[in-house]
């Protein structure tokens, strides 16, 4: 599969990554930044089988249903229980103390459409967890994805925030006017 994604990612697609996911940490959350198109989800799995690094995404529960569950699970995915009065950060970091490895994919946006201030969900996941950020990029205007370095917070949301949002600030998504 990696032989087929790098194939279709690189020259099909004309897509260049620049950094690779930590291969030495177990455990990272990733913010994935612009969100803007449902295009963003499978660029994302094709960049991340193109690499052989795991990263996975959290949905909610009735989508690893049959008869189409597998495929969420198989590229992925962990089912989250909303149902229940479980804070969605608190359930995330028990799947991350629970596990030996576990890469988390979200968007700091939290949705595709345009919005004035990212969520602080993957913050709190991050710092529940002991965990650093992995800031990766989906640049539509070069086609580039661009991968950070870990990034551990210090505790200092305000700043963190800046470091995070100077990483995504000339990014163009698929829909500029929506980042």
């Amino acid at each position: 599969m990696k032989t087929i994604s790098k194939f279709i990612l690189f020259t099909l697609l004309g897509w260049k990554i620049e950094n690779n996911f930590p291969k030495s940490l177990k455990k990272y959350v990733v913010i994935a930044a612009p969100h803007t198109s449902w295009v963003d989800f499978p660029i994302a799995i094709l960049t991340r089988m193109s690499l052989g690094t795991m990263i996975h995404f959290i949905g909610k529960d009735s989508l690893f249903k049959s008869p189409f569950g597998f495929v969420f699970s198989m590229l992925g995915g962990t089912p989250v229980d909303r149902s229940k009065s479980n804070n969605l950060v608190d359930a995330v970091v028990n799947i991350f103390n629970s596990r030996d490895e576990f890469r988390l994919g979200l968007s700091p946006e939290g949705t595709r459409k345009k919005v004035e201030k990212w969520k602080t969900g993957f913050y709190y996941i991050a710092k529940g967890a002991n965990v650093p950020i992995v800031m990766a990029t989906l640049d539509f205007g070069n086609k580039r994805v661009k991968i950070s370095e870990p990034y551990y917070i210090t505790g200092d949301m305000e700043k963190d925030f800046e470091v995070f949002y100077d990483f995504f600030k000339h990014v163009k998504g698929k829909n500029p006017e929506l980042f």
